[in-house]
This record gives C-alpha cells, structure tokens and sequence, in this order.
C-alpha cells in the first residue's frame, strides 16, 4: 500500500505513534536496567556460574555504569531499526528478530567498552544481562499483543476502516480485514458504483461473512462522517487515476487519513515475488499452487493420514459394504469422472449412496432445479434427493461415504484438504477466474466443508478455495481437518 495522510489526520496519528513509542522505550529502557540488576542477583547472589569468593565479592554499583551504557545502546539501536514505528500488521517472530538483534548490537558495545576499561568483575553478569533482556523484552511485546488483541476483539481501540472499489484489489483488502481482527481493524463497508447491489461475500478462514455496501465512490465523504471513518483505504484500477484524486480530496476535506493500494496486476503482495538487478526492481509473479517443500511437507501428511484411516476403518468399510448390499440392487462402490490438479481427468470412487440408476436422472433434476431458481449445475445438490438409498442417506449425513477416497490420497490423485473435485460438466460451465480453483490438488475436505457444504453457493466455495490455495500452510490444514470432525458428527450442510 502507498500510503497517503491527510494533515490533521496525519497529525493525530503521528502524536499516536510517537506517544506509543516513548512508552516503548521508557519500558525497554527499564526492563534493560532490570536485567541487568537480575543478572548481577544471579551471578553474586546466587552465585550461578562458580562460588564467589569474599574477596572477588562485588556490589551492583561497580556495575552501574555498564548498565546505563546498555540501556542508552539498547534504546538507540532500536530506535534506529525501527522498532518503535512498526505496522501493526508486522508478526511477532519478526520483531522478535529486531530485538534479538538490537540488544546483541547493545551488549557487544558493553562488552567492549568493560574490555578497554580492563574490568575485572566477573563478565558473566553480560551474558546473563543479555540473556534476561531477551526474555524480559519479548515477553513484554508479547503481552502487550495480547492485550491489543483482547481489546480489539470487543471494538476497543479500532480504526473504522472503509474500502473504496469492491473489485480483486478490494474484495483482497477486505478479506484480510474480515478474516484478521486481531490486526485492530474493523471493517464499516465498502463504496462502489451502482453496479453493485447490497452486500457481497467476503470469504475467510472462518465462514463467508458479507460486506455492506455503503454508496458510490462519489459520496466517500458523506460515507466518512455518518460511518465515523478513521482511515480510507483507495482499491480502484489504475485506469481509475481521475476519480482516485477526487476521492483523495474528499479525504483530505473531512481530514481523515487514507491509502491508495497500486493496482500490481489485481494481485496481493502475497503473489508478488521482488527482486533487483543492477538497481533495477524486478517483479514476479507467484502462482496460488502448492509447489516446492510445501507440496512435499503436504503430501506427506497425505500419506500418513491416509494409510492410518484406511488401517482403522477396514473393519467400519466391510461393513458399510454389507449394508449397501443389503439394502439396494447394485455395486458396493460407485465410480464417476472428476476433474483433478490442473485439470487432469481420474475417476472417483466412493460407497454408492444412490440407486443404481441414478445417473439417467440426474440431467431432468437438474433441469427442474434450474426452473425453479434453486440448482446450480456447476454445484448441484438437492437437500430432499429422491435417488438417495436408505443407507446412502445414512452414509451422506455423516460422509462415510467418502472412506474409499482415501486410495485416491496414496495414488496422489487426491489430498486430504483440498477444493472438492469437480464433474467435467460443471468445469465446462466455469468463468475464467474460477478456474484457478484446478491449480491445487483436490481434497476430500476444506474451508468449503467446514463452512456449510452444500448450504455454500459456487461462487461462495470457490473463494473459499482461493484462499486456501493462496494462504496454505500445515497449521492451516490441521485447523480444517480439526474443524472438519465437528462438522462431519452435526451433519451441517450434508445432503
């Protein structure tokens, strides 16, 4: 983002930000001072690091001067990294390193200084300083995250954020928003032209949540004083240049701060790879794929999973396969084509939940469905199918009937966590932004299985898988398969 202020808005948050970091460096300079004294208890009171004698017995005085040299090192060489004016959005980890760093920076110049001066008290009390000054300075940003996030999470200390342009770039911003509270944001709506009609879907981790449209481009400012928005954030095309200044002018008439996202090719930073050469910045662009030591790390998981489920459910499958015997003419399993990663044709296999006829039937329901406004034949299901056996039905409402799919996992054909592999039919009728949900490896559950299934309209699943695909990680697909035990054992959308 390029980010854009308006004066008094500017002002205020500059005040905001230079307040928070004097409370920063007064705390870190204080936690400096402490650790040292702690380290100075440890090394002479209890004694950790050898037995002193009573003639090598020193008190903390003879340590002062160090101790202020480290906290004036310690405050200036973060200070100059920037660790007082990070973005919210900058992850633990990361300021973590920036303070590791620093007090390393900090201690070094400590230690060099008591080398010239020849001090002869013991220098462990350094190590142990710096040691302590880590745990203490980490645990105090932790905490202080924490309690951001607990205030945050009940509207407390919120910038009202409003979107400008409901388009990739906008519905990106949104997203991120919508999907990450913690991050202090909270989002009123969003403004776009009349082509728009009420709110639209927003997927994230969670659910699909929708975001209200607010007015046009045109009305920002009337949008900004009857909202009570804090910051603007601009989404529109490149091409948009005209309307852009406009709105940044409405901005700066109501002072209120505002951004301007670059319109990168309608892509997140995410899926932008930089580099340089020879001081000129070259930009790539990242596939939404799971390739390289990811897909290594995924497949794996795959293959443990998969021959553990199917080692304890032998037993459960022969079972279900007597019951469907039993219980309608016809094979046990039943086989239909499917679309797999990037649009590879395999066959799928599942227990048959239908009769065996079923398919003859499938087109005229479909065809009703769409009459009466309530089928998708790109995601066609029916709550109250006619064609469900009495067992299938049983099977459908706890997806047991997708245990065989487990041999597609070891083939490769399929992974755990993945889009839900489409018909050749329903990717026949597919819009070109939908086809990217074919670049990753189908699954036999996802975000789209633990937000409602069947209740979920195409559209709704397909951003939910594109953000699987664009945000996957191994945390993220053990969170889906942990969501998708409660999921399965309600039934919620299965039908």
């Amino acid at each position: 983002m390029i980010a854009v202020a308006s004066s008094r808005a500017g002002s205020i948050g500059r005040s905001q930000g230079l307040a928070s970091g004097l409370v920063g460096i007064l705390f870190d300079g204080g936690f400096a001072w402490c650790a040292f004294w702690l380290a100075y208890l440890l090394r002479y009171q209890g004694e950790l690091g050898g037995t002193i004698l009573p003639a090598d017995w020193e008190s903390f005085a003879t340590f002062h001067g160090k101790a202020v040299l480290f906290v004036i090192l310690t405050v200036a060489v973060l200070t100059l990294r920037g660790t007082y004016r990070l973005p919210r959005w900058t992850g633990l980890l990361d300021e973590t390193s920036l303070v590791v760093g620093g007090l390393t920076t900090a201690m070094s110049g400590v230690i060099l200084w008591a080398f010239f001066l020849r001090f002869a008290p013991s220098r462990l009390v350094f190590i142990y300083a710096w040691a302590l000054a880590i745990a203490l300075f980490v645990m105090r940003r932790a905490s202080g995250r924490a309690v951001r996030r607990w205030f945050w999470a009940r509207g407390i200390g919120v910038d009202r954020v409003l979107v400008v342009g409901a388009g990739q770039i906008g519905r990106r911003i949104m997203q991120a928003m919508m999907g990450q509270p913690d991050l202090g944001y909270r989002l009123v709506g969003f403004v776009d032209n009349p082509v728009e009609h009420g709110p639209i879907p927003v997927a994230t981790e969670h659910r699909i949540v929708h975001a209200k449209r607010l007015g046009t481009p045109d009305e920002v400012g009337e949008v900004v004083v009857d909202y009570r928005v804090d910051e603007v954030i601009i989404a529109l095309p490149a091409a948009d240049h005209e309307r852009v200044l406009a709105i940044v002018g409405q901005c700066r008439a109501r002072d209120v701060t505002f951004k301007v996202v670059p319109d990168l090719f309608q892509l997140s930073i995410d899926r932008v790879d930089l580099a340089e050469v020879a001081g000129v910045p070259l930009i790539g662009l990242k596939a939404s794929a799971i390739t390289g030591t990811s897909y290594l790390v995924k497949r794996t998981m795959d293959l443990i999973i998969a021959i553990a489920i199917l080692t304890m459910m032998a037993m459960p499958m022969a079972i279900i396969a007597w019951l469907i015997r039993r219980d309608s003419p016809g094979p046990v399993l039943w086989r239909q084509p499917r679309v797999g990663h990037n649009g590879t044709p395999f066959i799928l296999t599942k227990f048959r939940t239908m009769v065996a006829e079923a398919e003859h039937h499938r087109s005229d329901l479909i065809a009703v469905g769409s009459a009466n406004g309530d089928a998708d034949p790109r995601l066609f299901k029916m709550r109250d199918d006619p064609r469900l056996t009495n067992v299938g039905r049983l099977l459908r409402r706890f997806s047991l009937d997708e245990l065989p799919q487990f041999v597609h996992v070891l083939r490769g054909q399929m992974s755990v966590v993945g889009p839900r592999p489409p018909l050749p039919d329903e990717v026949g009728g597919y819009e070109e932004w939908h086809e990217q949900r074919l670049m990753v490896t189908p699954g036999l559950t996802g975000l789209w299985q633990v937000n409602g299934r069947s209740n979920l309209s195409f559209d709704e699943m397909v951003r939910l898988d594109l953000y699987y695909a664009e945000h996957w990680s191994p945390w993220l697909d053990v969170k889906i398969m942990l969501r998708t035990i409660p999921a399965v054992l309600t039934g919620n959308g299965a039908y």
